[in-house]
């Protein structure tokens, strides 16, 4: 499921269209495995006191709306991101629930905040596409109140996240021309390295920088196993290029591929990631 984000006008067309609507279908889907990421941030804005609250890369809302249940009425929560079709299913989520909180279409590398608007600043796997991360964090800072918390889940390595790089590696003989990874570029495990990270962090501006290593148990139903792989990811990109014969033969690779990681009729893996926190510097 390595969405990875190209940069400028490619990652803006690739998130407004078919990985958006991507995303936007498979919703449920994502938004169920990836519960105990979003429980662990809701965590961190139960334990701390803000109420203004900026969700990075915020997808089609799920995040944000669970920021917003917890702060309730006393609270302001803002996602962010670059994708509308998945705006607008945040913007209508929102909307049923009556919920409190607003979404915006933007960058946020490069959007013009207003400063040291929000006390705090979350993301689960929305800060790794950035073209200049070190850029983006400073935005993001400057965005921030004095002592402002900042946490996010990132990705770590592919190798520690087998689940992530099987389907790849099983269409690879079919795909000659798929593109090689490269370990710093914008995409789903671009913050591996946590030295790398710690940087970003540290020359925009962030102080006490922690990063810890957290693996997540994550599940997905079998029947939507195969709708999962054929949408999202490499698979999701190129399958419609493909001719018949060998369009099934690629699924039906990829599928049996994954046996190892289904039980009966759930599919189980471990998400292997970093938690990153950090806080704005206090005013001097």
């Amino acid at each position: 499921m390595d969405e990875t984000r190209q940069t400028g006008n490619e990652q803006t067309a690739l998130w407004n269209g078919t990985a958006g609507r991507a995303w936007v279908d498979t919703q449920e889907v994502l938004d169920s495995m990836f519960k105990p990421m979003e429980d662990l941030l809701v965590e961190a804005v139960a334990a701390g006191s803000a109420s203004q609250v900026l969700d990075v890369g915020c997808g089609t809302g799920s995040t944000t709306l669970a920021f917003a249940r917890r702060l309730g009425e006393k609270g302001r929560c803002t996602g962010i991101d670059i994708s509308e079709p998945m705006l607008t299913a945040a913007r209508a989520r929102a909307e049923r629930e009556g919920l409190p909180a607003s979404f915006i279409r933007a960058d946020a590398q490069r959007h013009a905040f207003e400063p040291a608007s929000f006390d705090m600043i979350l993301s689960r796997f929305g800060v790794m596409f950035f073209e200049d991360s070190v850029q983006a964090f400073a935005n993001l800072r400057r965005a921030a109140k004095a002592g402002a918390g900042l946490r996010f889940i990132a990705w770590r390595s592919p190798s520690e996240n087998p689940f992530m790089t099987t389907a790849e590696r099983a269409a690879a003989p079919f795909l000659p021309n798929l593109p090689a990874r490269r370990p710093d570029a914008p995409g789903q495990f671009a913050f591996a390295d946590a030295s790398r990270v710690h940087r970003i962090l540290e020359e925009s501006g962030w102080a006490d920088i922690d990063l810890q290593p957290i693996d997540f148990a994550c599940t997905l139903p079998e029947k939507e196993l195969v709708h999962y792989l054929t949408r999202l990811g490499i698979l999701g990109r190129v399958l419609h290029e493909l001719d018949d014969r060998t369009r099934t033969q690629v699924i039906e690779t990829v599928r049996a591929a994954f046996e190892p990681f289904v039980h009966g009729a759930e599919v189980r893996f471990t998400a292997a990631c970093w938690t990153v926190g950090a806080r704005a510097p206090a005013a001097p």
